[in-house]
């Protein structure tokens, strides 16, 4: 039997990184090893990882060679950047390209580049639609990523591009679940207006990576775009009440109340759902479902998540 083929994975104990080291492992009899790259390899998360039969390897994001090392050997990467851990636009920017630099070094037959719209060439900076952050930004998370597709390209290295949408799991971990309002009703708060949103399990990204490597050559080069499903808000909120046995509904408020709220990064998500809002039929359109489903046959509607996942979600 030949060797198996190994991917590395960054951010291996992390949302998206996780879902694929684990479609990787549960795939027994794949083409695939699995490499998983993480801070800490002694982490719990790292040891379970080991665990289930993964090669767990340390590498720094901001370490050139650290990341030649961690690539080296592999087939294929997975590249993505950590933004809400630091808030910092020019650092994502900054490891896209030494993830670019270390992925040419080490030869790196294919890797998919978790990436998102650069918002700007929808919104310049001179747009008062939406107020400029950080003096030359309009989505800061979304932007720096765009602006970084370049540097895969430039490097020559075999890329897929692959567009992400907006995590389920925010839900669970982001403070974005039902709460309880003034009139004592659960509502979820998002200013999309009337318009749908692109949202997808995290874990589904991960299986739509490992769709992607597994029909290789025909993806390199491309930009494909991913989502569970595209809903309004009323219909999200609707599947809350169905899961929850309980009334939710949905609190439509405008992007600049949205911005407003007052917690880290308001202004960069307020204006990221209004981008969304905005340009809903490209954002929509750029993320087929019927194309996800073709990539991971197991993809989850958001009722199905929702079955899955209710007891995990805070209700406040």
């Amino acid at each position: 039997m030949a060797a198996r083929k190994i991917i590395a994975v960054l951010g291996a104990t992390g949302a998206q990184g996780g879902g694929l080291v684990h479609a990787l492992l549960n795939d027994k009899n794949g083409e695939f090893a699995v490499r998983a790259i993480t801070r800490d390899a002694a982490s719990e998360k790292a040891q379970e990882l080991a665990r289930l039969g993964a090669e767990v390897v340390s590498a720094d994001v901001d370490d050139e060679q650290s990341l030649h090392k961690a690539f080296e050997g592999a087939h294929g990467a997975y590249c993505v950047t950590f933004y809400w851990a630091h808030f910092k636009p020019e650092k994502e920017l900054a490891e896209a390209g030494l993830m670019a630099k270390a992925a040419k070094r080490a030869g790196v037959q294919h890797v998919i580049w978790s990436t998102l719209e650069d918002t700007r060439k929808w919104v310049p900076l001179s747009d008062n639609r939406m107020p400029t952050l950080m003096g030359k930004y309009k989505v800061p998370h979304f932007d720096a990523k765009g602006e970084a597709d370049h540097l895969f390209t430039a490097e020559g290295v075999p890329t897929t591009f692959l567009l992400t949408s907006f995590y389920w799991d925010n839900f669970i971990y982001f403070g974005m679940g039902p709460k309880k309002g003034p009139d004592g009703k659960l509502a979820i708060t998002l200013p999309m207006g009337d318009k749908k949103l692109p949202g997808i399990a995290a874990e589904d990204i991960g299986k739509c990576a490992y769709g992607i490597f597994k029909n290789g050559a025909r993806w390199i080069g491309k930009t494909t775009g991913i989502a569970g499903e595209h809903l309004t808000g009323a219909q999200m909120a609707a599947a809350f009440t169905r899961a929850l046995a309980k009334e939710v509904v949905y609190n439509d408020v405008p992007p600049e109340v949205y911005r407003g709220f007052g917690f880290p990064g308001a202004d960069d998500l307020g204006n990221m759902f209004q981008f969304k809002r905005d340009f809903e039929d490209y954002y929509c359109g750029a993320r087929s479902i019927a194309g996800t489903r073709a990539l991971n046959p197991e993809l989850q509607s958001f009722d199905t998540w929702l079955a899955k996942n209710k007891t995990r979600i805070p209700i406040e």
